[in-house]
């Protein structure tokens, strides 16, 4: 217990010296987002989140990130949980040998004997004329009226992805487009009230997204620890979407042990708390 808490010492020492991207505020978060961990809870299970969290937005992992999730593989079980398809989240990644779940639980990857391959697929029926109807409202509401391929997309899963820019914006205007996530947490209660039957998310870098109420990032990660044998105080989640609507907002709202991520280029360094 002394070691790990010297090791937590000089792990929080170091996180506060300021780099060129990285705000210096992970040290005075940790013992307010992963209590159990700083008490000394033994960790078996690593979840997280991918776009701005192990990489950029719809990126590719990098070499530094893959390498780093090579090392918590041989201590940790991984767990990867999305808003994509696990498919989509599986190619995303290169293929690396990971648990998936994607669309917030509708859709599940795992590692098998065989490789990886989707084990589970949830479909459910959507009404698309209420959506679409509901969704050009806000767009003359609030003026994005103007956007690029569909207005709307549509999930197999039954999940729904409101881009204000459309589905086919260009990636560097998507980056900039709601950075601190303003635009979108001025709608957000608005669009909760519209689409109260659903889960709302803020999610990705423009949009907002729908799912059935039951399918959120803490439920899909309860039940796949559950089955898999893991107490809720054996998982650790990093993320970095944990503000009110955010994607990951649950995780902290359900009372799991979290890192916040400010910079997914922070990743690799933040995970050496679980590697010391």
């Amino acid at each position: 217990m002394k070691c790990k808490s010297l090791l937590l010492l000089t792990f929080l020492v170091l996180l506060s010296v300021p780099s060129c991207h990285r705000k210096p505020v992970y040290s005075a978060e940790l013992k307010q987002t992963a209590p159990a961990f700083c008490a000394g809870a033994q960790k078996k299970l690593v979840a997280m989140d991918l776009d701005g969290t192990l990489t950029q937005h719809k990126t590719p992992m990098d070499s530094i990130t893959r390498a780093t999730l090579d090392r918590l593989g041989e201590r940790y079980r991984l767990l990867m949980v999305g808003g994509g398809s696990a498919t989509r989240i599986h190619n995303q990644m290169g293929e690396y040998p990971i648990d998936i779940l994607g669309n917030y639980g509708m859709t599940e990857g795992r590692v098998t004997d065989e490789g990886w391959k989707l084990v589970k697929e949830v479909q459910v029926p959507v009404d698309t004329a209420f959506f679409l109807e509901k969704c050009q409202y806000f767009r003359d509401k609030y003026g994005y009226t103007k956007y690029y391929g569909d207005p709307v997309e549509f999930h197999p899963s039954g999940m729904v992805t409101f881009g204000l820019l459309g589905t086919a914006a260009p990636k560097e205007e998507k980056l900039v487009f709601d950075v601190d996530k303003k635009k979108r947490q001025a709608m957000f209660p608005e669009v909760c009230e519209v689409f109260k039957d659903y889960a709302v998310f803020i999610g990705g870098s423009t949009s907002f997204d729908f799912a059935p109420k039951e399918y959120n990032k803490y439920d899909a990660v309860v039940r796949y620890a559950k089955e898999h044998g893991y107490a809720l105080d054996e998982i650790i989640f990093f993320g970095d979407d944990m503000t009110d609507g955010g994607n990951d907002s649950h995780i902290r709202l359900g009372g799991l042990d979290y890192v916040w991520v400010h910079d997914y280029r922070d990743f690799p360094q933040l995970a050496e708390i679980l590697l010391k």
